[in-house]
């Protein structure tokens, strides 16, 4: 019977895999897709843990499990099947135990601790208030976690008192912001020991490899709009006493501590707008001293800052045009760049052999993880999550450049429907990015082969304000929100146009947050289009900067606060609300209700700007938190939405 089971299953397998090579992407599909993410390698090089996610329709949430890969043989096993909820993960120094985060259901996140061959896990944490992050001690004997401190609690009468002082956090928040400290706790468990307290909150951390010291990201106050003032400090876990570590300031990320214990890399911002220039790596010594950017010559928006075991070099990535590469860059000398050929890489990890993982992504293949013996080799792909996606009959991608206004050289991706016959005009769908310090790469993009698979052109353009070109094209969009990134676009459509690609009678505009913004700003701006798309739209910088949770950051791209040196007319101006009258394009307008990052308040704005003026408008509206709806049902719903409001708009694709 046992054999029988064994054909059928691998009958049925091999008839899935025949029906998945003439079909299209569909609407289904983005629930088959596996989320990879945090591979960590074992010290010894030969085993990989990494979390696996997967979308669970029936229960409408997405499961997370922790899987272990045999480096040698590609063996998989599911280390957590009974727990749903993994987060952060890490291999003990010594190699034997594997911890995790995790959290039962309607309960606070703790930290567990499991043996490395499998086994049950115990529970090594009980923070009233969670766990947010930990890591071990350099020795193995315990941790080091983040968790917020207890609200204080009124009394008497008082009790039904829940007032609370409003500083920099965003408008969503029903009590005051609570600052996260730092904790100590054996491996066995047991009472943990406060290590950091006050106003302040910790962010990140990381212990010298002595154990004598704690690199700290902190935040002046809890508040979320306190990230853009954030430092690092060192602190003597002795003595308690703490130095400023650099005085240039980030996003609160903490530091990387060499092997050696000599150096800290920290990520920093090249410019003074944080933020709307690209980071970059700096080094200073953990004992104080100088610091000096060490990534100056790599002109990317960089992020890693992986240290190779020898404590002579790091490793950094970030987007390269419409690729994701990553550079070798020596305490001493010039970068070197890394040929990996047509993978874009994240989640890069070393292990003390130098061998390396890293999450994968190709054009034509979802996330997989990768692995090679050293930063030089050539890596190999240790799995195939995603083989089903895989093997769909799947739109080809390319990438285009085009010369730009005020001088840009620029780029973009397209990804062309299925079955793509050259000298045909086909409907162009843009699907502009968000950020606006993101990029559009060659990279798997499931939204995009869906909208290809409707028989559409997906253009994807990187307008000023991407971070895949260097300093003078992301700080451009500085005072310039809509107007330059604006130009971009259509230069690139033009660019398309002229090789005969496009249906200028069929062209729709889309995107999500900064992506939705220039959804609005385009439609107010230029005629033409048959449909739009304007998820989690940016319409209003007001209540941008009043209400989102990075609330004033906005300011540092606007030229400050909108209520000083009177530019309160500057924020408007680049604002879409200032033009909505202008816009005839039928939209469709998408926001969960509460949106953190981008307030829904501002797509109630564009609603009544299109209906009151007489344009076609439907506005759908999801009753969750988050900046996208976090459960899969609602996310499948917006990419279907999405996709049947172009069709309704375009008619029949011939």
């Amino acid at each position: 019977m046992r054999t029988m089971s064994i054909v059928v299953g691998v009958l049925a397998t091999l008839g899935a895999v025949g029906n998945a090579q003439t079909r299209r992407f569909e609407l289904n599909d983005f629930g088959r897709e596996v989320s990879l993410a945090s591979p960590r390698l074992s010290p010894d090089g030969k085993s990989i843990v990494v979390i696996a996610t997967r979308a669970n329709y029936p229960d409408n949430r997405f499961e997370r499990s922790l899987v272990a890969i045999d480096v040698a043989t590609g063996a998989i096993r599911d280390l957590t099947p009974s727990r749903r909820n993994v987060g952060q993960v890490e291999w003990s120094p010594s190699g034997d135990r594997i911890a995790f985060t995790d959290r039962e259901p309607d309960k606070q996140t703790q930290l567990y601790l499991l043996p490395a061959g499998g086994g049950e896990a115990s529970r090594v944490t009980d923070a009233k208030r969670g766990v947010a992050a930990f890591a071990w001690r350099p020795d193995g004997s315990g941790f080091g976690f983040l968790t917020e401190d207890d609200p204080v609690e009124r009394t008497g009468e008082e009790r039904h008192n829940k007032s609370f002082e409003v500083g920099d956090n965003m408008y969503l928040d029903q009590a005051a912001s609570l600052s996260s400290h730092l904790w100590t706790v054996a491996a066995s468990g047991g009472s943990p020991t406060r290590v950091t307290s006050g106003e302040r909150s910790v962010t990140a951390f990381s212990f010298a490899p002595d154990g004598r010291q704690v690199v700290l990201g902190v935040r002046p106050r809890p508040h979320s709009g306190e990230m853009i003032n954030s430092t690092v400090v060192v602190r003597d876990l002795a003595s308690g006493a703490e130095r400023l570590l650099t005085e240039r300031r980030g996003f609160g990320s903490g530091g990387a501590i060499s092997p050696d214990g000599r150096w800290v890399a920290t990520g920093a911002s090249r410019g003074a707008e944080l933020g709307f220039h690209p980071a970059t790596v700096l080094v200073t010594p953990l004992g104080g001293g100088p610091t000096r950017d060490l990534t100056a010559s790599i002109d990317r928006n960089l992020s890693g800052g992986r240290w190779l075991p020898n404590s002579q070099a790091i490793v950094v990535a970030g987007p390269d045009l419409t690729r994701i590469k990553a550079w070798v860059q020596p305490l001493e000398g010039r970068p070197r760049k890394l040929d990996w050929g047509s993978v874009d890489p994240s989640d890069l990890h070393l292990a003390p052999t130098g061998a390396v993982t890293f999450i994968g992504r190709e054009p034509n293949r979802p996330a997989e993880v990768y692995f090679a013996a050293s930063i030089d080799a050539a890596p190999r792909r240790l799995t195939d999550f995603n083989a089903e996606l895989a093997r769909l009959d799947l739109g080809r991608i390319e990438t285009i450049e085009w010369d730009g206004p005020d001088g840009f050289r620029q780029n973009g991706v397209i990804t062309y429907p299925p079955g793509y016959q050259p000298g045909r005009r086909y409907p162009l769908v843009l699907q502009i990015h968000g950020g606006p310090m993101g990029t559009s790469a060659e990279g798997w993009s499931a939204p995009n082969q869906h909208l290809a698979a409707q028989g559409w052109i997906v253009f994807s353009p990187n307008y000023r304000g991407s971070d895949n070109m260097g300093s003078k094209f992301q700080s451009a969009v500085v005072n310039d929100a809509g107007a330059g990134p604006g130009r971009d676009v259509m230069s690139g459509i033009e660019a398309l146009k002229k090789r005969g690609l496009v249906d200028e009678g069929r062209m729709a505009v889309t995107g999500w947050s900064y992506g939705g913004y220039m959804t609005a700003w385009l439609t107010a701006h230029y005629q033409g289009w048959k449909a739009a798309v304007a998820g989690a739209a940016v319409t209003d910088w007001y209540d941008w900067y009043n209400l989102a949770d990075m609330n004033v950051w906005a300011g540092l791209g606007l030229g400050g606060s909108p209520w000083t040196n009177n530019n309160a007319a500057n924020y408007w101006r680049q604002s879409p609300m200032a033009y909505a009258h202008q816009i005839r394009t039928p939209t469709l307008i998408l926001s969960t209700t509460g949106d953190p990052r981008v307030t829904v308040t501002q797509s109630y704005k564009l609603y009544h700007a299109l209906k009151d003026n007489g344009t076609p408008v439907q506005f759908i509206a999801y009753p969750t938190g988050g900046h996208f709806p976090p459960d899969p049902i609602h996310q499948r719903d917006v990419r279907r939405r999405w996709a049947e409001w172009i069709a309704k708009e375009f008619g029949p694709t011939t």
